[in-house]
């Protein structure tokens, strides 16, 4: 075996890896002895870094590289498998991230916080940048922006743009360079149709909302990196089941960012801010300083990750 070559995985499907090196694309298949290896999460996702090996021509077939190694990974973008039985195995969708940018649509589909909190937890949790994109700001519907601007308020940054129109773009492209990031969103917002605005040269397929349901439909497939305004892009498929994986409920409060100043303060040391006498959160909830809807998201996750 010959030197080895690093790179970033920037398609993972059908048992092939697609390896940017740099200065090419590669496919590679998994050696072997690395598909016994016995782990509770997915062996190689995009934004893997990883070395590999090339193959003769002769031997290539449908691949050219052998992927050897998947080194160790900085962050992940994961969630509990969605399904039955979800909650004993994660689901990475990207390896290495920098940045999340959660994408909403203003009208079809219709902008839910519940979904919107859900992700920010598994950033926070992930220690994970998270940016807040409002697509379709043609179509404003002024309550959804009033509802961005609320987390705006707890610090997170927010776009307002529009893939049809241009709007907002530029600055969106400004925050990309040199970074893996990820627009992940509700089926229908817009990811693809962003990114194609992004970098008409992609030409990813974009597909109409559902009318029936206002639900987006999946145009998405498989996730895939692309090379984008300076670094990479992941666009994922619709997300429609988010759970956190392997997020300890004692640590549920801290993704909630505006509860930290209030943590510590509870009576009791075990406090699950539910309905304990001298709970710090409750008392900044009755005075405005933790937003009863984002407390009631944190009470439905604290309550549903118990069934």
């Amino acid at each position: 075996m010959g030197a080895l070559l690093e790179g970033t995985v920037v398609l993972a499907t059908g048992g092939f890896f697609d390896v940017d090196t740099g200065e090419a694309v590669i496919r590679t298949r998994m050696r072997g002895r690395l598909k016994h290896r016995k782990r509770k999460t997915d062996l190689c996702v995009i934004g893997d870094r990883v070395r590999l090996s090339l193959v003769p021509d002769e031997e290539g077939g449908d691949f050219a590289g052998v992927l050897e190694e998947v080194l160790p990974r900085r962050t992940v973008f994961s969630r509990r498998h969605p399904g039955p039985g979800g909650r004993f195995k994660e689901d990475v969708l990207v390896a290495n991230l920098d940045q999340l940018l959660i994408v909403f649509a203003f009208r079809d589909p219709p902008m839910h916080a519940r979904l919107l909190d859900r992700f920010l937890v598994i950033a926070e949790h992930n220690r994970i940048e998270a940016t807040l994109v409002g697509n379709k700001v043609d179509q404003l519907v002024p309550e959804q922006k009033a509802l961005l601007a609320r987390y705006a308020d707890l610090g997170y940054p927010v776009h307002y743009v529009s893939a049809a129109t241009g709007e907002g773009i530029d600055a969106l492209s400004a925050c990309f360079a040199g970074r893996i990031s990820a627009l992940t969103g509700p089926s229908g917002a817009g990811k693809s149709s962003l990114l194609n605005a992004l970098d008409p040269s992609l030409g990813l397929r974009v597909g109409a909302t559902s009318d029936r349901h206002g639900k987006g439909r999946h145009t998405t497939r498989v996730a895939s990196l692309h090379r984008v305004a300076g670094g990479y892009v992941a666009d994922t498929p619709g997300i429609r089941e988010l759970g956190a994986w392997n997020l300890p409920e004692e640590e549920l409060d801290r993704c909630f960012v505006e509860m930290r100043p209030f943590l510590g303060g509870c009576t009791f040391r075990d406090c699950r801010h539910l309905h304990e006498p001298g709970c710090a959160v409750k008392a900044a909830v009755d005075q405005g300083a933790v937003s009863s809807e984002r407390y009631e998201s944190y009470v439905r996750m604290l309550l549903d990750d118990e069934r």
